[in-house]
């Protein structure tokens, strides 16, 4: 009988992948998503879907009572780090406190493996390329409950011997992101600005730089990671190795989308400028692979992005601090409340 894993998250966009990784191993997926960012037919056939959160503690004591999980993967998460510091309350009930439930549940009904996607955010701005020996010292609230759940994780395996792996993936994009998404998701957001002949908006002078991720280059690693055995209780960055600025980027992507490529500036925001890791742990643990480059990443989700349409995002309806806040933003909010 095949083991059954609990997938949350899995109706999202890299959750839906790494069930699919997960299918194809012969597992039996549950996926659990409350779908606030994800969509009901990203889920593979053959995984079995329930609509709920991690946050609520009586959905997740029956799961587990039902289906006696023997992994949990953990890619649940609002994930916006820029929008983090607005929404602490919320940020930290979800990511952290959502995160607790799913660990005393692993705990208590003897899951052998807890994999969590974390983030590079936990790293804030250290030297590059961040490595995962440096103390983490995160500058948004996001990155901050991310790391929070990665040392309960440590102090579980410690406490209870609860084996885990924790994966920091950086700015990951590909088929299935959420593209109506204002807040995150760069990729996602230029191509759904394009299709509705918008510009494309970069905060500040577009110089800051990321290691854009494909999917399929990061996917497999994290469903594939309960099953190496020198994984277990190690944190990995995982994800692209070279950086591309965001104004690099927005030519890519107008090309891929066969548009004219028109930007609009805005002000600066409060983020870190330049954020790409080392990945030497992760190939030394799980091999050398193939990367799709950033040019073929993009063509390959621009494909999609065209077949599935513009997307029309709204904006976080659950602000709770004003203050700072970028002017964008503010604006947006103050168009829907209209």
């Amino acid at each position: 009988m095949a083991d059954t894993v609990l997938v949350t998250g899995g109706a999202g966009f890299i959750g839906s992948h790494v069930a699919d990784e997960l299918l194809t191993r012969g597992l039996s997926v549950v996926v659990l998503d409350d779908l606030s960012g994800g969509f009901r037919e990203n889920v593979p056939d053959g995984a079995e879907c329930v609509e709920g959160s991690i946050v609520n503690t009586q959905l997740i004591q029956e799961l587990f009572t039902t289906h006696n999980f023997t992994y949990v993967y953990h890619l649940a998460a609002y994930a916006a780090e820029g929008l983090s510091h607005f929404i602490k309350k919320f940020n930290y009930e979800n990511n952290l406190i959502g995160s607790i439930n799913l660990i005393n549940a692993s705990v208590n009904y003897g899951v052998k493996c807890l994999v969590f996607t974390s983030s590079i955010a936990v790293y804030g701005q250290n030297q590059l390329p961040m490595t995962e020996d440096m103390v983490p010292v995160p500058e948004d609230s996001y990155g901050i409950a991310k790391l929070a759940v990665e040392q309960d994780l440590q102090a579980s395996h410690e406490m209870f011997g609860l084996d885990y792996v924790v994966f920091r993936p950086h700015n990951v994009y590909g088929e299935r992101q959420n593209i109506g998404d204002r807040y995150r998701n760069v990729v996602g957001i230029f191509m759904n600005q394009l299709m509705q002949g918008q510009p494309m908006t970069i905060f500040g002078d577009g110089q800051q730089s990321r290691a854009f991720s494909y999917i399929q280059d990061v996917a497999p690693i994290i469903a594939g990671s309960p099953f190496n055995a020198r994984a277990l209780n190690q944190v990995f960055n995982v994800g692209a190795e070279t950086p591309h600025t965001v104004n690099e980027l927005a030519d890519i992507v107008a090309k891929a989308m066969e548009c004219e490529k028109k930007i609009s500036y805005l002000d600066a925001r409060n983020e870190v400028l330049h954020a790409f890791s080392s990945h030497n742990k992760l190939h030394d643990v799980f091999g050398d692979s193939p990367k799709v480059t950033l040019d073929d990443g993009v063509h390959r989700m621009a494909a999609w992005a065209k077949k599935v349409g513009a997307k029309r995002g709204k904006a976080f309806d659950g602000v709770e601090i004003l203050k700072n806040m970028p002017k964008s933003w503010r604006e947006a909010l103050s168009e829907s409340s209209r």
